[in-house]
């Protein structure tokens, strides 16, 4: 099947953007939204008056996206803000994330299910120390693309040779954590240049506006080439008269297409069967592929509940040992000897961290060993132990079945994200050493 089938699929951008502070990412995000039509008359006209109490001329566009109060006062971006808007092109969920160092988990949240990042730079600072925190948090999280907002543009008198270093260094880096796409646009936020209209003070400049890019960018994949995974959240048994032996198993596909006829494997019991029905949206298919939900029938009786994985093509081999690269979300720090709750695609189950490995400097990707804890905005490598077997992915192959949270038992508070596998599919400087088995799992 080609990928045009699958047009659907990817006819929306998830994007999220970064950047330090004071770089003018609010404002660029209120540009974005406003040049391509996309503000309501009744939003505009509260920008305009909120500017106007403040004595501003023109409406501060940044007030578009920053909604807390706090983020009005301080005139800074807190949490993470989600913005929906389109153009006749394309459909686009926008995450609009902080900058300061101690909102980075922020960042982790806004990013992790983003295809494209922007990260934006201040021409008349360049690459700075938050700009490559931004960049690493991007490729730990294998965003397939990246744009470079090499923003302010207006106040280096838009000069070529500022942009061009700026992005040399910048692509230099990114090739270095592994980010094979990189694009560099010059705009200024504030002007309007080169975000959704060419610049007419940047002749120089013959590539694509902002817009133009997020409209062009390929995103997606052709389903038919990805292992298919899908984890079932619901068993459905109605047991009526018109329905007294129908036994289906409701979710979301992960990944991949799934045929009636397919050989399937369900883990982590195991046993193998094939698909005998598909029903979607009330109605019998022939075939069903990622993101959809449907329910699907298999020829034989297995004894299968939520939580559990079918799966076709390439299975993961289930295990209760895992080692993982996480980015800690919680105030409270995260020690070897914690019990946690480790919830993977629809599975939760208990397990133990038996060992941080490293401790990631994230401003010099170096690895630290000896870490007693990993506190809030760390990232960091773990071993854990679970009580029952779990099917993942790597996380470099499948973000959704590769990545998982770990949750206090005691509150349901979410403590850590996980992502299956090395961070930047590099190997780490010290192997993990032994630790003594605990039997509570």
């Amino acid at each position: 099947m080609s990928t045009a089938t699958y047009s659907s699929a990817t006819s929306l951008l998830r994007f999220a953007t970064a950047g330090s502070v004071d770089d003018g990412k609010s404002t660029l995000v209120g540009r974005l939204l406003h040049d391509s039509k996309s503000v309501l008359a009744d939003q505009l006209e509260a920008v305009e008056h909120a500017s106007r109490s403040r004595g501003q001329e023109t409406p501060d566009l940044a007030l578009l996206t920053d909604g807390l109060r706090a983020e009005r006062e301080q005139g800074i971006t807190i949490d993470v803000a989600y913005r929906y808007f389109a153009t006749p092109r394309r459909r686009f969920i926008l995450a609009d994330t902080p900058g300061h160092v101690q909102y980075t988990r922020n960042m982790v949240t806004g990013a992790s299910t983003a295809e494209l990042a922007v990260v934006l730079v201040d021409a008349r600072n360049g690459v700075v120390e938050q700009t490559r925190r931004h960049a690493a948090v991007a490729a730990l999280l294998r965003v397939p693309h990246v744009v470079l907002a090499v923003n302010k543009m207006d106040l280096v008198d838009y000069a070529e040779p500022v942009f061009a270093r700026i992005a040399e260094e910048f692509t230099a880096y990114a090739a270095s954590l592994g980010v094979k796409d990189v694009v560099a646009v010059p705009i200024s936020a504030l002007a309007g240049d080169n975000v959704v209209e060419p610049s007419a003070h940047m002749d120089w400049y013959g590539g694509p506006t902002l817009l133009e890019h997020l409209e062009t960018v390929p995103v997606g994949s052709d389903p038919s080439v990805e292992p298919a995974r899908f984890p079932v959240q619901y068993v459905i048994r109605p047991q009526t008269e018109e329905l007294p032996d129908y036994r289906g198993y409701a979710g979301q596909l992960a990944s991949g297409v799934l045929r009636v006829g397919d050989p399937v494997t369900v883990l982590p019991s195991g046993h193998t069967t094939t698909v005998a029905g598909i029903d979607a949206l009330g109605r019998e298919t022939d075939i069903a592929w990622a993101p959809q939900s449907v329910t699907v029938r298999l020829a034989d009786d297995i004894d299968i509940s939520r939580g559990d994985l079918i799966a076709a093509g390439d299975v993961p081999v289930p295990t209760k040992d895992i080692e993982a690269t996480v980015s800690h979300l919680s105030e409270r720090p995260l020690r070897a000897g914690d019990k946690v709750l480790l919830k993977h695609t629809t599975r939760t189950v208990r397990a133990l961290v038996k060992e941080i490995t490293y401790r990631i400097d994230i401003d010099s990707l170096e690895q630290r060993s000896g870490a007693e804890g990993l506190n809030v905005n760390d990232i960091g490598h773990v071993v854990l132990r679970t009580a029952e077997p779990l099917a993942l992915d790597g996380y470099s192959d499948n973000r959704r079945t590769g990545s998982f949270l770990l949750i206090d038992p005691a509150d349901g508070t979410t403590l850590t994200a996980g992502m299956a596998g090395e961070a930047f599919d590099t190997v780490p400087t010290e192997a993990p050493g032994a630790s003594e088995e605990e039997d509570w799992v």
